[in-house]
C-alpha cells in the first residue's frame, strides 16, 4: 500500500478507516505492518487509539473488533494466524506501542470503564491504592476531578486488551466455543510467558526500526510504592502526585516495568471488581449483585494463577529463601517474590467469596472450582516436582509449602466451608456434580496438607494474652512505602503474628472465624457425607433399574410398544440419558470423596454408620420409597426443609399423578404434536355436535346402550387420589357427559400396527380396502365381547 506524503496526520486515519470498510481482512493487516514500519511516531499516535479500538472493541461492547473471542484456528486459519502474527508480543502491534513508548505520548482512558471500586474511589476523590493509578488521574481546569486517565501507550494497549475480556458482550449459548482454543485465551498465553518469564528475563523491547534504539522505559517515581495494599484512603489532593521526569537511575529498573504493568493491569481488571467494604454488603440476601464474572472470565483467570505460581516458583532455592530478601537481588527477582501476596491475594479472595455465594448451583461452577484449586496447589507448578506417587496413594506436600498455607488460610478455610454449604445444597446424584466434591476432597486430602492448615488455624487461634510481649499488635495489611526497587522490609519471623495479619487484612477486624476442623464445620461434613451415602444409594436404584430394562427398551418406548406412563412422572437427575458408564462414575466418585473426608476429618466408621441409619431410605410395609418428609396443613401437604433437602437430591419424590382432562395432557414422546392437536380438534366438534345423542345413546339400558357407554364414557374421578383438598375440592361436583376420543390415533404405535397390518394383507393380495373392513369388524368383535365382560363384571360388583 502506497500512501502519498501527508501533510495532515488525519489523512492517515481517514485512509485507514475507508481500507477497513474496503478491503479484504488480510490486506488490511499488511497496509498496517508498512505504514508501522514507514510512518513516524507523530503521524502514528493519531492512528493508535482507533487501531486499538477497532482491534479489540469499544468499551461499551458496541463494537466487537476482530472478535478474538470467538476466533478459532481451527474454524479460520487464515484469518487466526495473521492476527496472531499481528498481535505477537514481538509483532508489528508491539512495535508500534514501543515506537510510540519511546516519544512519551499519552492517550486518555475513561475512568468510568473502570472495575466498579476503582471508579467509586477516584470519584470520591480517593487515590486508589494500586500505584497503577498514581500520576494518572487528570484533573480538570477548575480543580476538579476530571473523567480520563493519562496513560503511555503499553498502559492503554493492556487495559484495552484486559477488558475487552469484560466489557464485551458474553458469547451466546448457541455458539460452542472452546475458550482454550480461541485466540484470545491463547494471546493471554502468550503474554504472560513474554512479560513474566520462568526462565531467564524479559526480552527487551523490540526497535521500530533497523538499528534503532530500543525506547526507555516511562518514568519512575522514586517514592511510589510497589503495591500499597491495605493503605489509609486519603484525599487525592493529598495523595497526589507530581509527574517526575528523572529515571530511576539503576538501569536493572529498565526490565521489569512492563511486566509489573502487564500484571496489575491484568489483576485490576480482571479481579478487582469487590471491595472489601462491598464484600460485606453482599452478604445480605437482598443486596445486588454489581458485577457477575461469566465462565470464559474464571477460565482467563485461572491461566493467570497458573502461570503466576509457576512465574514465583521459577525462582531459584537460594533466591527464595528469605535470608536473599537483604543481599542485592535483580528486580526480576524481587517481582516473583512479590507478585502473588502484594498483587494477587486480596482480590482474588474477594472475587473467589464472591462466585462461591451468587454462582448458580450448576455444573458451569467446575471453572471456579478448578480456578480455586489451582490457586491452592503451587507445588504443581514448581519446576522440582516430586513423583506422582501411586492411584493409591497421593504425594506427601512438603513442609516447604507451610508458609504458603498460612499466608493464605482463607483461601484453604473460609472459602472450603462455603464449598461445604454449596455441596449440601446440590444434586450429587448427578456426575458432574459429584466429580466436583470428588476433586475438591482428593485435593484437600494429600498427605500433610490437613495437618499444615490446622497448624495454621492453631497459630491465628492462639490467645493474644501469649503473645503480649510482641510489638505492632494493629493487624492491617502490609504498607510498603519504599520503591519497588528499595529494600524489603524486616522478615517477619512470627508465625502467629503472619496468619493473623493476614485474616484480619481479608476479613476486617471484627471477623467471625469459623475454623475448618471446628465442631461447625464438623457437622456440615457429616451432613454431607451423609448426602453422599443418600446419592449412592439412590444412584444404586436408577442403575438397577436401567439393568431391569430390556436393551430395545428405548426404541420401543419411542414407538410406543411399551407400557405408557400417562401420568407423566419423572425423576430430576440426568442418570437416565447419561448411562450406566456415567452412573458408575457417579458411585466411584462419592466411594473416593467419601472415603478422602474421612482422611482429613478423621471420621470414624461407627459415625458414618450412624448418619446412614438415619437416613430414613428405608422401605415401607408395602416395599414404595416414602414420601418426602411433610407436614399436613389446611391446603394440603408442606413440605419440611427435610423434605425439600430429600426432593433436591433425588432421595425422595411424590408419586404425581395427572389430575386433568385426559384430552388436555400433555403431548407425549410417542404421539405426534401436529396429529394429536388435530384429532383434538375433530373430536372437540363431534363433542359439542352431537353431545345430546351420545347422552341419549348411553342412558339405554339395552346392548347399544352398553356399546356406547364402553366407547363413549369418560371414567369417574372418584377411583383417583387427589392429595390436595384444593383439587378435591375444585373437581368435586364436575362431571363429564359422554364424548368421543381420537388421540389413540395420534399415536406412533397405533400408526405403525396400522402400517403393519397393511403390509402383512398385502402380502396375502388383500387390498387396502378389504384390509380396513377386516380390521373395523375384527374390532367390533372384540368391542362388544368386552361390552358384554364389562357389564358382567358391573352385576357382580356389591
Amino acid at each position: 500500500m502506497a500512501f502519498p506524503h501527508l501533510q495532515q496526520p488525519s489523512f492517515l486515519l481517514a485512509s485507514l478507516k475507508a481500507d477497513s470498510i474496503n478491503k479484504p481482512f488480510a490486506q488490511q493487516c499488511q497496509d498496517l505492518v508498512k505504514v508501522i514500519e514507514d510512518f513516524p511516531a507523530k503521524e502514528l499516535h493519531t492512528i493508535f487509539p482507533w487501531l486499538v479500538e477497532s482491534i479489540f472493541g469499544s468499551l461499551d461492547g458496541v463494537l466487537i473488533g476482530w472478535n478474538l473471542r470467538c476466533l478459532q484456528g481451527r474454524v479460520n486459519p487464515v484469518e487466526y494466524s495473521i492476527v496472531m502474527e499481528f498481535l505477537d508480543p514481538g509483532g508489528p502491534m508491539m512495535k508500534l506501542v514501543y515506537k510510540l513508548q519511546a516519544e512519551d505520548y499519552k492517550f486518555d482512558f475513561p475512568v468510568s470503564y473502570l472495575p466498579g471500586p476503582v471508579k467509586a474511589s477516584i470519584q470520591e476523590c480517593i487515590l486508589p491504592d494500586s500505584p497503577l493509578y498514581h500520576n494518572k488521574v487528570q484533573f480538570t481546569p477548575t480543580g476538579g476531578l476530571g473523567l480520563n486517565l493519562a496513560l503511555n501507550p503499553f498502559e492503554y494497549y493492556i487495559f484495552f486488551f484486559a477488558l475487552s475480556l469484560i466489557t464485551q458482550k458474553p458469547l451466546p449459548v448457541s455458539l460452542h466455543v472452546r475458550t482454550s482454543d480461541c485466540a484470545y485465551f491463547i494471546l493471554v498465553d502468550r503474554y504472560l510467558s513474554w512479560f513474566l518469564p520462568t526462565e531467564g528475563s524479559v526480552p527487551p523491547p523490540l526497535s521500530s526500526s533497523p538499528g534503532g534504539t530500543s525506547p526507555s522505559p516511562p518514568p519512575r517515581t522514586p517514592a511510589m510504592p510497589f503495591a500499597s495494599y491495605g493503605l489509609h484512603h486519603t484525599s487525592l489532593l493529598k495523595r497526589h502526585i507530581s509527574h517526575q521526569t528523572s529515571v530511576n537511575a539503576d538501569p536493572a529498573s529498565h526490565e521489569i516495568w512492563r511486566s509489573e504493568t502487564l500484571l496489575q493491569v491484568f489483576v485490576e481488571m480482571w479481579l478487582h471488581h469487590y471491595s472489601l467494604e462491598m464484600y460485606q454488603k453482599m452478604q445480605s440476601p437482598h443486596a445486588k449483585e454489581s458485577f457477575t464474572p461469566t465462565e470464559e472470565h474464571v477460565l482467563v483467570v485461572r491461566l493467570l494463577l497458573k502461570h503466576l505460581h509457576a512465574f514465583a516458583n521459577s525462582l531459584k532455592p537460594e533466591q527464595a529463601s528469605p535470608s536473599a530478601h537483604s543481599h542485592a537481588t535483580s528486580p526480576l527477582e524481587e517481582f516473583k517474590r512479590a507478585a502473588v501476596p502484594r498483587f494477587v491475594q486480596q482480590k482474588l479472595y474477594l472475587f473467589l467469596q464472591h462466585c462461591f455465594g451468587h454462582w448458580p448451583l450448576d455444573a458451569s461452577f467446575r471453572a471456579v472450582l478448578e480456578m480455586w484449586l489451582s490457586y491452592l496447589q503451587p507445588w504443581r507448578y514448581a519446576p522440582d516436582k516430586q513423583a506422582p506417587g501411586s492411584d493409591s496413594q497421593p504425594r506427601c506436600v512438603s513442609e516447604k509449602w507451610a508458609p504458603f498455607v498460612q499466608e493464605n488460610l482463607l483461601m484453604y478455610t473460609k472459602l472450603f466451608v462455603g464449598f461445604l454449604n454449596r455441596a449440601l445444597r446440590t444434586d450429587l446424584v448427578s456426575p458432574k456434580h459429584a466429580l466436583m466434591v470428588f476433586r475438591v476432597a482428593k485435593v484437600f486430602a494429600q498427605p500433610n496438607l490437613a495437618e499444615m492448615i490446622q497448624k495454621g488455624e492453631q497459630l491465628f487461634l492462639e490467645p493474644e494474652l501469649v503473645i503480649s510481649h510482641r510489638q505492632h499488635r494493629l493487624f492491617t495489611a502490609p504498607t510498603f512505602t519504599g520503591s519497588f526497587l528499595s529494600p524489603w522490609p524486616p522478615a517477619v519471623t512470627d508465625a502467629s503474628f503472619k496468619v493473623k495479619n493476614h485474616v484480619y487484612s481479608l476479613e476486617g477486624q471484627d471477623c467471625k472465624y469459623t475454623p475448618m476442623f471446628g465442631p461447625e464445620a464438623r457437622t456440615l461434613v457429616l451432613r454431607l457425607a451423609q448426602l453422599i451415602t443418600q446419592a449412592k444409594h439412590t444412584a444404586k436404584s436408577i442403575s438397577d433399574q436401567c439393568a431391569e430394562s430390556p436393551a430395545g427398551h428405548s426404541f420401543l418406548s419411542w414407538l410406543g410398544f411399551s407400557s405408557m406412563d400417562t401420568n407423566g412422572s419423572y425423576q430430576a437427575n440426568d442418570l437416565d440419558e447419561m448411562g450406566q458408564d456415567s452412573i458408575r462414575k457417579t458411585d466411584e466418585y462419592l466411594e473416593k470423596a467419601l472415603e478422602y473426608l474421612r482422611q482429613i476429618f478423621r471420621l470414624s466408621e461407627a459415625q458414618l454408620r450412624q448418619f446412614t441409619l438415619a437416613l430414613g431410605t428405608t422401605q415401607d410395609e408395602n416395599g414404595k420409597k416414602q414420601l418426602p418428609d411433610c407436614i399436613v396443613g389446611e391446603d394440603g401437604l408442606i413440605l419440611t426443609p427435610l423434605g425439600r433437602y430429600q426432593i433436591i437430591n433425588g432421595l425422595r419424590r411424590f408419586e404425581i399423578e395427572y389430575q386433568g382432562d385426559p384430552e388436555l395432557q400433555p403431548i407425549r414422546s410417542y404421539e405426534i404434536a401436529s396429529l394429536v392437536r388435530t384429532l383434538f380438534r375433530l373430536s372437540s366438534a363431534i363433542n359439542r355436535r352431537f353431545a345430546g345423542q351420545m347422552a341419549a345413546l348411553c342412558s339405554r339400558d339395552d346392548f347399544l346402550g352398553s356399546f356406547c357407554r364402553y366407547h363413549l364414557t369418560e371414567p369417574g374421578l372418584a377411583s383417583r387420589h387427589l392429595l390436595s383438598p384444593v383439587v378435591r375440592r375444585q373437581v368435586a361436583g364436575h362431571t363429564r357427559g359422554p364424548r368421543l376420543s381420537l388421540r389413540f390415533l395420534g399415536s406412533y404405535r397405533t400408526l405403525v400396527s396400522l402400517l403393519l397390518a397393511f403390509l402383512v394383507a398385502s402380502l396375502f393380495c388383500v387390498g387396502p380396502l378389504p384390509c380396513a373392513l377386516l380390521l373395523t369388524l375384527g374390532y367390533v368383535l372384540y368391542a362388544s365381547a368386552m361390552t358384554l365382560l364389562t357389564e358382567r363384571g358391573k352385576l357382580h360388583q356389591p
